[in-house]
């Protein structure tokens, strides 16, 4: 069926494709890491141990992290024998064919601009409590969050938010090198931030506050019963079937699900390395290199950091917007707290960044293959970047930013990996079974229980996020089979070439 139709996979990974070539693996190791290390590590561990897991939220982290390394390997074995701008848009184009590849990219699309969106009005806050901190400044609160919105009312703007991904913008247009060298300097940083709070908080540590260390779970009195539109697929489905509690549960091995669903955001920005296929010089080597290596570094680093932050206050204290600076404030090191809050507009900057560099080249990838229009393929002849798409990204995140009220779109971001994730993983298993013929310089281990395993750990996962971000995605879903069959499937190059 031509909605299956496969695009060939080209021999020569390192062939010219008008994007220049000046990433090395240590470049992108960074860029992962620069995506990854961000909102997850400085604000969601310490909401989602008070809310969802306790202590155990190190747990989660497990759960979510080897969810990750199972999709991560299927995304190296791609990337090393396929390659190219799109990542899991183009793998899925080449093994699964034409729609589902549409799907993928377009829920990389929903990943990268709520995610950038969404992480600039956390670096808003930070930058104003900066502003306050340091130089006794502050922003009117109607420049600081969006109209509408019901926790702060009174807003026109959010311009500090706007303004950073105009500035980012501006800055990948300028280059993948030089966005790297950027990112690289914003990565040590934020580590360095890291690494002080482990030095700090290791000489506070009460392991009273680790007991016990997977609470039991609770009823909340008064919680929500019968449906609402923030209780879980999972829980709803219990409804259906008259299994469910009675209110509103958290903690116990529900809570690790649960936490781990949420604060996989944290994990979001891996699969960005591998939009650099194409900037990369020696992609076949490299990219792996790159996913899995940020990959394993951020996962040791969030368990020690959760495991850390749940010992020296109690998690019942940490639903709050700064977690890894409050808890140092507990213990009186107010000028470490200080420095972390810098680290954590790095952090922030970094998966902006990536995120942001991440959407223009899938943008890009989609325009050229003629799924939509080729004005957004196009490579500037100096800067050998595609400037039309970092435009037209820039241009929506910027809006969002500073006129949309985005809490609630995380989880949103969220299904859009994870659904791509579980795509991923199938790919491999397919692409094994269609194309064996292929040279494979990275091979998933244990095949085909690593692919099976990430699919449906991710899918677990899913499972784990509420009602309306379900239907949040039925309805982004459903826009974008809209444009596939009202322009894309006519318009392809594919089409073109083979016929409708």
């Amino acid at each position: 069926m031509s909605l299956f139709r496969t695009k060939p996979i080209e021999s020569d990974l390192e062939k010219d494709t008008g994007l220049k070539r000046s990433l090395n693996a240590f470049d992108l190791t960074l860029l992962g890491v620069g995506a990854i290390i961000g909102a997850g590590i400085f604000v969601l561990t310490g909401q989602a141990a008070a809310a969802h897991a306790g202590p155990a939220i190190v747990l989660s982290y497990v759960l979510a992290g080897t969810a990750c390394a199972c999709a991560a390997l299927s995304y190296a074995e791609m990337a090393a024998s396929i390659g190219g701008a799109g990542s899991a848009y183009g793998y899925g184009y080449a093994g699964l064919g034409e729609l589902p590849a549409w799907v993928i990219g377009w829920m990389l699309v929903l990943e990268y601009t709520v995610s950038v969106a969404a992480v600039s009005s956390g670096w808003s806050g930070y930058f104003n409590s900066g502003l306050h901190d340091l130089l006794g400044l502050e922003l009117p609160n109607a420049l600081l969050h969006a109209p509408f919105d019901p926790a702060h009312p009174g807003g026109i703007v959010n311009l500090p938010a706007a303004t950073i991904i105009a500035l980012l913008g501006i800055l990948l247009a300028t280059g993948a090198k030089s966005s790297a060298r950027f990112n690289s300097v914003m990565v040590a940083i934020k580590v360095a931030a890291i690494a002080l709070f482990i030095a700090v908080a290791v000489r506070h540590i009460n392991p009273a506050n680790w007991h016990p260390f997977i609470p039991p779970e609770e009823i909340i009195p008064g919680g929500k019963t019968g449906f609402n539109w923030d209780m879980s697929l999972i829980d709803f489905l219990k409804s259906i079937f008259g299994t469910a509690s009675e209110g509103e549960s958290r903690y116990g091995l529900a809570g690790i699900a649960t936490g781990a669903a949420t604060i996989f955001f944290a994990y979001l920005g891996f699969d960005a390395v591998s939009t650099a296929g194409e900037e990369t010089r020696k992609p076949q080597r490299d990219l792996p290199i790159g996913i899995l290596g940020s990959l394993v570094m951020c996962t040791v680093l969030y368990i020690v950091v959760s495991g850390l932050l749940t010992g020296i206050v109690s998690y019942k204290e940490l639903n709050v917007g700064h977690p890894v600076a409050y808890a140092l404030e507990q213990v009186g090191a107010h000028t470490a707290a200080g420095l972390i809050s810098v680290g954590a507009i790095a952090g922030l900057t970094t998966v902006m960044l990536v995120m942001f560099f991440g959407q223009s080249r899938v943008l890009f990838a989609i325009s050229r293959d003629g799924l939509l229009p080729k004005f957004f393929a196009k490579v500037h002849p100096k800067t050998q970047t595609p400037l039309y798409s970092i435009v037209l990204s820039g241009s929506v995140m910027v809006l969002l930013a500073g006129f949309v009220p985005l809490a609630k779109l995380v989880e949103t971001a969220n299904i859009g990996t994870l659904g791509a994730f579980v795509i991923v993983s199938i790919g491999v298993i397919v692409m094994r079974k269609k194309r064996p013929e292929i040279v494979r310089p990275f091979k998933v281990p244990l095949f085909p229980l690593i692919p099976i395993v990430g699919a449906l750990s991710c899918f677990y996962l899913t499972l784990n996020l509420s009602m309306l971000t379900w239907v949040e995605f039925a309805i982004w879903l459903v826009a974008g089979l809209v444009i596939f069959f009202g322009y894309s499937r006519s318009h392809s190059v594919l089409a073109l070439e083979t016929g409708p």
